[in-house]
């Protein structure tokens, strides 16, 4: 009778990376317990690499977040937190990557066959999925080329317009909360067109017209209840405090008026052009009961730069902010 002698599963301690460094620090062969519990040992390596790597990128991230920016740098932070985050995610697949390829080492699995495997099964299945190889190049455009950050209002063109707070720039996906609080996921591949509004919203000015006669100071006073009320009503489009300017008195004109500034959410311009100049027209009929919407004008502009973000600097009915909407400026 021939003796028989049981094969182990595991390759020969000489053959694999981990036997390799298990014999190069012990001096002796391991036997199959021990083999397993170096899996095991590997696995917990594995588990402890990850986490310190996410550690170590969060704290980054608190760190240079916490430090106070430079001038123009601020917009940049998001940016940073995205870019991290990527590498992140890169080494972290690559660790399970190389990780897994030992282990499977351990059980006769050529490590160089499963790297050279692992990069054609990663060639076939690119050109099998060009969508997201398109969509991972524009998100790194988008990310490189300043289009937009997270925190950004913006329009976003892809199939269907879209208007929102960007949430986050991912390397599929670029994420938006829009005006009912949805979150929106775009497809990078197809965003064609990104319009920012800088200051984070719109700038809506309203003109109301100082009825003849009224006292200046009880009109203002109804203006500024009325559109605080309304802010504090539709705080979700009215995104900031309104701003109430002083009595003006346009150079020739013989009537003064008073300018409203809003910050509202795009394309929520209804909410001043009716509800608000409603309001206001139905409070200045009990000065004059001729009030008409005309002498409530309407006007925005998306981008208002810091030196004319007071309506106390502004002088004339609608300028500086662009072309009337619903009605021209009041007349004598």
């Amino acid at each position: 009778m021939s003796s028989h002698t049981p094969v182990s599963p595991f390759v020969q301690m000489n053959d694999s990376v981990v036997g390799r460094i298990y014999g190069h620090f012990s001096g002796h062969d391991s036997s199959t317990g021990t083999r397993l519990l170096l899996i095991v040992a590997l696995t917990v390596v594995t588990h402890v690499l990850v986490k310190l790597i996410r550690y170590v990128s969060e704290w980054i991230i608190r760190d240079n977040v916490g430090q106070k920016s430079l001038p123009g740098l601020a917009p940049r932070k998001p940016k940073f937190i995205t870019l991290v985050r990527l590498i992140v995610s890169g080494a972290i697949f690559a660790v399970y990557f190389f990780a897994l390829g030992l282990a499977l080492q351990e059980f006769g699995v050529n490590l160089t066959a499963y790297l050279a495997s692992a990069s054609i099964i990663g060639l076939a299945i690119s050109f099998g999925s060009q969508g997201l190889i398109q969509d991972i190049v524009i998100g790194l455009t988008l990310i490189f080329w300043d289009a937009m950050d997270v925190g950004d209002m913006v329009e976003i063109y892809a199939s269907a317009p879209v208007i929102g707070r960007i949430e986050e720039i991912g390397m599929r996906f670029t994420k938006i909360v829009n005006i009912y609080n949805q979150i929106v996921f775009i497809p990078n591949r197809t965003i064609a067109n990104v319009s920012r509004f800088p200051h984070g919203g719109v700038d809506a000015y309203a003109d109301v017209w100082i009825p003849n006669g009224a006292d200046p100071q009880e009109v203002v006073r109804i203006i500024e209840d009325t559109a605080k009320g309304l802010w504090m009503q539709f705080n979700a489009i009215v995104l900031s405090e309104p701003s109430i300017g002083d009595v003006e008195t346009p150079p020739g004109g013989g009537w003064s008026f008073l300018r409203v500034h809003f910050k509202i959410w795009p394309g929520q311009g209804s909410l001043i052009e009716t509800t608000f100049r409603q309001q206001v027209v139905k409070a200045m009929k009990a000065f004059d009961p001729q009030y008409a919407d005309w002498q409530v004008p309407v006007t925005y502009r998306s981008a208002t730069s810091p030196q004319r973000s007071s309506t106390r600097s502004e002088s004339g009915p609608g300028g500086g902010v662009g072309a009337p909407r619903n009605g021209g400026g009041p007349s004598p």
